[in-house]
């Protein structure tokens, strides 16, 4: 995929991994604003291309009671105030055929989920759109079944189409990440490691997804080494109060330190 393709990317000459990175969910106009503007002022400076990320909607949530979002239509807007505002550009997930064209007129990414991706309908609703599409390996997959996917969006004409490692599921509660499944993915198609969603402990007894903030720096570090093309990362301003997968979400407040890191070891794996 040319990633030239996205509107409004910026620093595409860096050699640098690009990161999709954002609050999990929309929870408001301030928030998203915060956290964006925070986000480009860093990146920006580091030279990594940055696209926002931000759920409009959470449809896969454990409990009844779980927070789903504060309107479709209202997140919506503000992911493309974001884009606009900013000139970044924007991703946003979806999980029903109809979404996709909604979400079309409003973001330049439409993510499918990892429990959705063998959703055959849903996938070439995403691909017609014309819209670039990123495609969450799911938790059950192969590496190597992805290019299945893929080609779903290929065979729908439309070229500009990546995968999203984001774990895979390790017994009942955990995930693992197998970084020999990064260059198998790179064959079919540009490659992202989903650092945070990686270390989530899901099916928790409580009905709240649970995570392992503390090794996201050894996860991101693992995946910049052995070459990925970019890498994703909710974060949050203030993760402990987030409404969705909180427990997971690297503090803004670390972002920056991070991603100096993982630019020092991208300039060595690129030389």
């Amino acid at each position: 995929m040319n990633l030239s393709n996205i509107p409004n990317i910026k620093h595409l000459d860096s050699k640098n991994f690009f990161v999709l990175a954002g609050p999990c969910a929309i929870e408001g106009e301030e928030m998203a604003f915060k956290i964006a503007e925070r986000l480009l002022t860093i990146t920006d400076k580091l030279n990594i291309p940055l696209v926002f990320k931000g759920s409009f909607k959470k449809a896969n949530r454990s409990r009844i009671d779980s927070f789903t979002g504060i309107g479709d239509e209202k997140a919506l807007k503000i992911l493309e105030k974001v884009g606009r505002e900013f000139q970044v550009p924007t991703v946003t997930d979806i999980h029903e055929s109809s979404d996709a064209a909604l979400a079309a007129e409003y973001v330049d990414i439409l993510q499918i989920p990892a429990f959705l991706v063998r959703q055959t309908d849903l996938v070439i609703a995403a691909a017609n759109t014309g819209k670039t599409v990123n495609l969450k390996k799911g938790q059950f997959m192969s590496p190597e079944s992805m290019k299945h996917a893929v080609q779903k969006v290929l065979d729908s004409h439309n070229e500009n189409v990546m995968v999203t490692d984001r774990g895979t599921m390790f017994g009942y509660q955990d995930m693992i990440v197998d970084f020999r499944g990064i260059p198998t993915m790179q064959q079919y198609a540009t490659t992202v490691l989903d650092i945070t969603h990686s270390l989530q402990q899901p099916n928790q007894m409580s009905g709240v997804t649970g995570g392992r903030p503390d090794l996201i720096e050894t996860i991101a570090k693992a995946g910049i080494a052995v070459g990925v093309d970019g890498i994703f990362i909710e974060t949050h301003h203030d993760p402990a109060n987030a409404k969705s997968d909180g427990a997971n979400m690297l503090h803004l407040d670390y972002f920056e330190n991070l991603m100096k890191k993982l630019v020092a070891i991208r300039q060595v794996v690129v030389e």
